[in-house]
């Protein structure tokens, strides 16, 4: 059973608005990191089985009530997606005071709409994680509202280093650009996987083999991306030799466009985001 309204809304470090994936891979990763204990943190979720499976395995309060959420918590995570955005602004609003701190995780939507929502004087960071926050393994970027402080960004980017690596940009223009990129790039590369693994059955290989070989060869060569200290066109170069397989591989990708598609899906992504942000 979740946890009850009146005692989540008490007092709390951290609350989140929405409970779903990114808001359990955060719980997850400030709780890990020592940042403060799972009885600091409430979440609130329309879901009352994901509000249950909160309150039971993260030992977090939860709640129904979004206002309750933001009236205790100093820092409240907006982790709704941005087609809910503007309602839960609206439904949070009597709740907000100057001495809170907000955190958008929601795609696309710029710090004044968010500012505009939540009232004047609103503290606000925008933020792109990924889904690799999970294995606490993300990569997230924010940018600061004009109420927002720098002691402000620096809590933020310490929380968000909990859950990967994390930094801060001054041009809001660009989130666009990261979300296009780093948020939605992890799908770009499940992709890739699913087409090497396709591949190799084509070739001849069983499945499982196919799938084990495709996972490995990405773990490897990102750890060599990482940590070898060099570009990834010189990495590409070590690996093709004039003549070989590589080089004939390489070339079929060229011949169909490869790098074309996948800058384009990128700035394609960029745009949605961008829209997205205009309501």
């Amino acid at each position: 059973m979740a946890r009850s309204t009146k005692k989540a809304a008490r007092h709390y470090a951290i609350g989140f608005v929405g409970g779903g994936n990114m808001a359990t891979a955060m719980i997850k990763g400030f709780v890990a990191a020592g940042v403060c204990a799972p009885a600091q943190i409430c979440a609130s979720d329309v879901d009352p089985a994901k509000r249950s499976a909160l309150a039971r395995a993260l030992k977090v309060h939860a709640t129904a009530d979004n206002t309750a959420v933001v009236r205790g918590a100093r820092v409240t995570i907006l982790a709704v997606k941005p087609q809910i955005i503007d309602q839960v602004l609206a439904e949070i609003r009597p709740a907000v005071t100057p001495r809170k701190l907000f955190v958008s995780i929601a795609a696309g939507i710029p710090s004044s709409r968010l500012e505009r929502g939540l009232g004047d004087g609103a503290r606000v960071v925008r933020v792109m994680p990924n889904t690799p926050a999970l294995l606490g393994k993300g990569m997230a970027v924010a940018v600061r509202g004009r109420h927002a402080t720098a002691a402000d960004e620096r809590l933020v980017l310490k929380l968000l280093r909990t859950v990967g690596a994390a930094r801060a940009v001054d041009d809001e223009q660009l989130l666009d650009a990261v979300t296009g990129l780093s948020g939605s790039g992890p799908a770009y590369v499940y992709l890739f996987a699913e087409a090497l693994i396709a591949g190799g059955i084509a070739a001849g290989l069983a499945p499982e083999v196919a799938a084990a070989l495709t996972l490995q060869t990405i773990t490897g060569a990102a750890a060599m991306l990482q940590e070898s200290g060099e570009t990834p066109e010189r990495l590409r170069a070590m690996v093709t030799s004039p003549g070989g397989t590589t080089l004939a591989g390489l070339t079929e990708l060229e011949r169909r466009g490869f790098v074309e598609a996948v800058s384009a899906c990128v700035v394609v992504a960029t745009r949605r985001a961008t829209e997205l942000g205009r309501g």
